[in-house]
């Protein structure tokens, strides 16, 4: 308040709409008199404005209209502007009539002052604001007519965009409002015949999206903003923008953005997943909220892919302070880096520990005292596991031992596994490892005050390691890709809706459960490296080779979700289900897997896989 009335902006302002106010007032009065106000009417004027006015400035003030800038001036502040002027007119009226009874006063004065007060006052503040910003319509900008209102027009990029729904309004209004952003939409493109022929924001919607090679305008650059797409629509879309011979991009799911937020700085180039087109997570974000908000919380192996993005979304909870475990300097080094610089206001501590070295884990949880546990640590890559099935027990398996025996001892209110569909009936030594940790924190729950939960899920979109990036280089040397089978399918969802949803289980979770994730239908990896060859502009077969180099180690044609003896229960959320399967005796457990400990230190692989079929059954290891 004391800042407001010490700017000399602010009674600019308040001069200004005192001047608009009387104009106002003065103009009712010449329209209703049709320019001759009769002596009588001028000394009933001359009496009234010195206390209109004031009654008037003081409900701009009250609506909150001197709060903000004439420069973001919005549809809210109009209707604080109407809100206003109706009030004032109601007020006016009812002092007229307790002291005059509208005696010698005419009604319409007041009906034409409130509208001419809306009009100029609003008025006002939207030529600023176009003055200021440019933000006049592209349909305006006639450069016949009107060349000097954006000199630098034709320099822009003149860009054309797919869609012409909510997500393609707000991008154009980023664009329209920020002078910095360097682009002029030309046009838009949508097939609902309904908005052919309209225009948003003056930009004229062009026709449907197959009309993209007939274009009757010139245009430099594609923007697909159509973040709920269908993959087969998705796929239609980048085929015909691919025809154009022009670059073309894409905005993000609202899913992917922290802040969910569409703006100019988000675009960006088309990446597999868009192709995919899975339905966009919607979270309950009262129940997350509940779960995290004000908690100390623990994230292992904080720098793997969906470690940082549990981070990252649980940043937007208002955590009290997120501890970030890792293993991998690099790699922690690289998330306290991010949120060091990107999000500042949220405070974090690092820890440089190994979740096999129990003594160094039990100095962390006794100074952090975390409320929540994200176990996300893990060794994941098939085939080195396959070829080192030591480290793939004493990390999966004793790391997380070591993880649930401390929880348990520093009274961790929730631990939340992430765990794999590689766990499902497993054919491999770390699809075993990580079925043993799920048998474990299942078998734990309701020792103490500690509620266990895992959350099993399939591939994620270019985590480390896994098919993608390494396509991506393949192709960068010119191939071949290499696949291992051409009837390999797997299960994928992107980074961040993984993280998304193994926070709302973890939400959700009572203590017992396994929750697996909705992950739509199976991909074949042969389809996904043809696509991701087209993405670079190139065809499969002709510019790049595709290899069938067989089976890896440990490897199946065919993932699942679900093994044996586990049944299905819905829940509240369409993408999550739970398992609830019979629960291992703990103690019979805890001493299967000291044995299996203790074989694994002695690295005799053989003796190892035969103890993993011990405790899984279900596990058929590749001869």
């Amino acid at each position: 308040m004391k800042h407001l009335l010490r700017n000399r902006n602010f009674w600019t302002i308040i001069g200004i709409d005192i001047a608009l106010v009387c104009a106002s007032y003065g103009l009712a009065c010449l329209i209703r008199f049709e320019g001759d106000i009769p002596p009588e009417q001028m000394a009933l004027l001359a009496q009234t404005l010195p206390w209109i006015v004031p009654l008037k400035i003081a409900l701009f003030w009250w609506v909150g209209l001197y709060r903000g800038m004439w420069r973001y001036t919005s549809i809210a502040d109009l209707i604080n502007i109407i809100k206003a002027a109706v009030i004032a007119a109601g007020a006016i009226s009812l002092i007229l009539l307790l002291v005059r009874y509208f005696e010698g006063f005419s009604r319409s004065v007041l009906i034409l002052d409130a509208l001419l007060t809306v009009m100029l006052v609003g008025g006002i503040r939207l030529l600023i604001r176009v003055y200021i910003q440019r933000t006049i319509p592209a349909s305006f900008f006639n450069p016949t007519f009107f060349p000097f209102f954006n000199p630098d027009r034709e320099k822009r990029t003149r860009l054309l965009i797919v869609g012409a729904g909510d997500a393609a309004e707000k991008m154009l209004r980023e664009i329209l409002d920020n002078p910095r952003v360097k682009y002029r939409p030309v046009g838009f493109l949508d097939d609902d015949p309904r908005k052919q022929g309209q225009a948003i924001h003056g930009v004229p919607v062009l026709g449907a999206i197959d009309d993209i090679g007939e274009m009757p305008i010139q245009f430099d650059e594609i923007l697909i903003a159509i973040p709920s797409a269908r993959g087969d629509v998705m796929r239609r879309v980048v085929e015909l923008c691919d025809r154009t011979g022009k670059r073309y991009r894409t905005i993000p799911k609202i899913g992917e953005l922290i802040e969910g937020r569409i703006s100019a700085n988000v675009i960006r180039e088309v990446r597999l997943e868009d192709l995919v087109g899975r339905q966009e997570v919607r979270l309950d974000p009262e129940s997350i909220s509940r779960f995290l908000c004000g908690k100390r919380i623990l994230v292992t192996g904080a720098g793997g892919s969906i470690g940082s993005e549990l981070v990252r979304q649980i940043s937007r909870f208002q955590p009290q302070v997120v501890g970030l475990l890792d293993f991998s300097e690099l790699n922690l080094f690289e998330i306290e880096m991010e949120f060091r610089h990107r999000l500042r206001e949220l405070p974090t501590e690092c820890f440089l520990t190994d979740i096999r070295d129990r003594d160094a884990l039990q100095g962390v949880l006794e100074r952090f005292r975390p409320h929540i546990i994200f176990h996300a640590a893990a060794y994941k890559h098939v085939p080195m596991q396959e070829s080192h099935p030591r480290e793939a027990v004493l990390n999966n398996v004793l790391g997380t031992r070591n993880l649930v025996d401390l929880a348990l001892e520093t009274e961790v209110e929730r631990f939340v596994l992430v765990s794999t569909d590689k766990a499902v009936r497993p054919t491999n030594v770390m699809g075993a490892t990580k079925r043993v940790a799920e048998l474990f924190v299942e078998s734990m729950n309701g020792k103490q005050v500690t509620r266990f939960v895992a959350v099993r899920f399939g591939n994620v979109f270019s985590s480390s390691g896994s098919a993608i990036p390494i396509f991506q280089e393949q192709i960068a040397r010119g191939g071949p890709v290499t696949v291992t089978h051409p009837d390999v399918r797997r299960y994928f969802m992107s980074i961040p809706e993984a993280a998304q949803l193994i926070l709302q289980a973890g939400a959700m979770g009572n203590g017992g459960e396994i929750f697996i994730l909705d992950m739509g239908e199976p991909i074949r990896i042969v389809d996904m490296a043809r696509d991701l060859i087209r993405l670079h502009g190139l065809e499969p077969g002709k510019d790049i080779a595709i290899e069938f180099t067989g089976l890896r180690p440990g490897e199946k044609l065919h993932e699942e979700l679900i093994t044996s003896g586990e049944g299905i229960v819905s829940t509240d959320h369409a993408k999550i289900m739970v398992l609830r399967g019979k629960t291992r005796d703990a103690a019979a457990l805890l001493a299967q897997i000291e044995t299996l400990l203790a074989i694994s230190r002695k690295g005799d692989g053989e003796a190892i896989r035969k103890r993993l079929r011990d405790i899984v059954p279900e596990y058929q290891p590749q001869p």
